[in-house]
């Protein structure tokens, strides 16, 4: 039983190797690769069968410049990387992830734990230093901490609680939740996580928080809501004192391509129409936001809201009363 065990783990890494190698250089011969493994070219082939049955497309070629040669494959294979690879990749991931690049940190940061999981701890601290080294400028996003987002990332992934001192009514307070998602949006990340303290659901933006710490106490998943849905109507309205409803004569992708999507949510209706959901501590300056919108539109909610539209209409035709009106110009 232990001969079996010992042979087929000495199969396996060896086959590891294999893979390595052929990731390293476009084509080997099959003595070489039997000179590098210790093994006669008969077993050479046997491993490269192995590695096809497992879906690696291993290609082999005849005559002067032949050999084997790992080509693209349908789906994408794991990849073998050596010390100085990994911390490359890792480092590049928490810059990434840190939000210099806009649309490119939630990937980062998803490619990030799944190196996380497997980076051995011998180089996590090589990692750390390097990271420290490099800066960057420009972007639109709010940059944080990589360590941080680290932090929080595994507690989602773990399914542990969760720790950080957060602002909140004039005052920097503990709060205990646990974490569920992160959500990037163009300028910040934030955290959807259920708060164990007000036993409800709430997004915290990432960039406030400090002495963000992960549990060992781990919690049973709840039923989550959609994460950048939840953060996205958040952010846009329900931190706002007064929110609007409008509906806009255009469609939905012409108006997010003129709205970000941290100032308001944008729903499709119809192909030339679309919901726009929208927030402010003043509702006439939602109003002007949507009429430079430069479309038709109409009020949904709330109610007053309709009234002021009739107001303001008056106070725009009072204004231009003594403009003359310019004539149209027959084309």
């Amino acid at each position: 039983m232990d001969v079996a065990s010992g042979a087929e783990r000495g199969t396996t890494e060896r086959v590891l190797t294999l893979l390595g190698l052929l990731q390293q250089r476009p084509v080997w011969t099959g003595p070489e690769l039997a000179d590098r493994l210790g093994v006669t070219p008969r077993t050479v082939r046997r491993d490269v069968e192995r590695l096809r049955a497992l879906g690696f497309p291993v290609h082999a070629g005849q005559g002067v410049g032949g050999g084997y040669r790992l080509g693209p494959g349908q789906d994408l294979p794991p990849l073998l990387l050596d010390d100085e690879e990994a911390i490359v990749t890792a480092v590049s991931l928490l810059v990434g992830a840190g939000g210099a690049v806009a649309g490119a940190g939630d990937a980062a940061l998803r490619a990030l734990t799944k190196l996380d999981r497997v980076l051995p701890l011998r180089l996590r601290h090589e990692v750390r230093a390097l990271s420290g080294s490099v800066e960057s400028f420009g972007g639109g996003r709010t940059p944080v901490d990589p360590e941080m987002l680290m932090t929080l990332a595994r507690s989602c992934r773990d399914e542990v609680e969760a720790g950080f001192d957060y602002p909140s009514g004039g005052e920097v307070r503990r709060r205990r939740v646990e974490p569920y998602r992160l959500v990037a949006s163009d300028r910040r990340w934030y955290l959807l996580a259920y708060d164990l303290d007000r036993d409800d659901w709430r997004s915290f933006r990432v960039d406030r928080m400090t002495d963000v710490s992960a549990r060992t106490w781990r919690f049973r998943p709840r039923v989550v809501p959609d994460a950048a849905s939840y953060v996205q109507e958040g952010v846009t309205s329900r931190v706002y004192a007064q929110q609007a409803r409008f509906l806009v004569h255009a469609s939905a992708e012409t108006v997010r391509a003129q709205i970000p999507a941290s100032a308001a949510v944008v729903r499709r209706r119809g192909s030339e129409v679309c919901e726009v959901l929208s927030g402010a501590e003043r509702l006439d300056a939602v109003l002007m936001h949507v009429l430079l919108l430069g479309h038709d539109f109409e009020v949904l909610d709330p109610p007053e809201l309709g009234r002021r539209c009739h107001v303001l209409a008056q106070r725009l035709l009072a204004a231009g009363a003594t403009v003359s009106p310019v004539p149209d110009v027959e084309s």
